[in-house]
């Protein structure tokens, strides 16, 4: 079930420089919504804060309340690995584990997980089918990940996260290294997740973010500058700034 996240008086730092300030948004349920804006503006730490992956980073903090349905991630108590299986994540480069098949890549969050072996079968198939790879891979399931091309990495990498069955799915500029062919197929499966699964995407791609997001929200310095509906963001901007932007005047 695709549940949306409510984001409170967020801040983060690493280190004694602040990175966000104060950010106060609303993410959608079952909707896909685009963070865009120029390089340093705190997109990508912004969507880390959202399954407690800043903190990762020696050094940073983060303060404010992020809610995931009633669950409120910051809160005292909560288990941010516990977290981080709710809201999963596809990082920027691909990522499968080398050293195993393209099956284990797909199961290894379930062994983790405690599923039993009886399921893990149908989880895969069905992570994989969700990630638009299962008619590519499915006479080879025994080769290692690391023989696919990267855009199929990509989605193996989105298979991965699927198999948990998320409520939320994260994904930090997963088409920057992909050549157009691939973007089109992550776009497309972006597309078909929607409704199931409330979808974060972080993009540099303007064109990407107009193709696949039904609310975009345009960052600046740490701070968001304008939040709504993809097409009020493109086409009838409130600040003079987001409109500079998309036009590209600046960034």
């Amino acid at each position: 079930m695709a549940l949306g996240m409510e984001i409170q008086n967020l801040r983060a730092w690493y280190g004694k420089v602040k990175a966000l300030q104060d950010i106060n948004l609303t993410v959608v349920p079952g909707a896909v919504t685009a963070i865009i804006g120029p390089s340093g503006c705190g997109k990508s730490t912004f969507i880390r804060c959202l399954n407690r992956l800043h903190e990762v980073v020696r050094g940073a903090r983060a303060s404010g309340q992020v809610w995931l349905g009633d669950l409120n991630i910051y809160g005292r108590g909560v288990d941010p690995v516990l977290v981080r299986r709710r809201i999963g994540m596809v990082f920027q480069k691909p990522n499968p584990f080398p050293a195993m098949s393209i099956f284990d890549n797909v199961a290894a969050g379930l062994h983790l997980d405690g599923v039993p072996r009886q399921e893990i079968y149908g989880r895969v198939e069905m992570a994989l089918r969700l990630a638009g790879l299962w008619d590519e891979v499915r006479d080879r399931l025994q080769v290692s990940g690391a023989n696919l091309s990267g855009g199929q990495q990509q989605r193996l990498c989105l298979a991965r996260a699927l198999a948990l069955e998320p409520e939320v799915l994260l994904l930090d500029e997963p088409c920057s290294a992909l050549d157009p062919a691939s973007t089109m197929h992550i776009e497309a499966v972006l597309r078909d997740l929607k409704g199931r699964y409330t979808v974060v995407i972080v993009t540099h791609n303007m064109q990407q973010a107009s193709r696949v997001a039904d609310y975009t929200a345009f960052f600046l310095t740490g701070e968001v500058v304008e939040y709504g509906s993809t097409e009020d963001i493109f086409t009838r901007p409130r600040d003079e700034r987001t409109e500079n932007y998309i036009t590209g005047r600046f960034g």
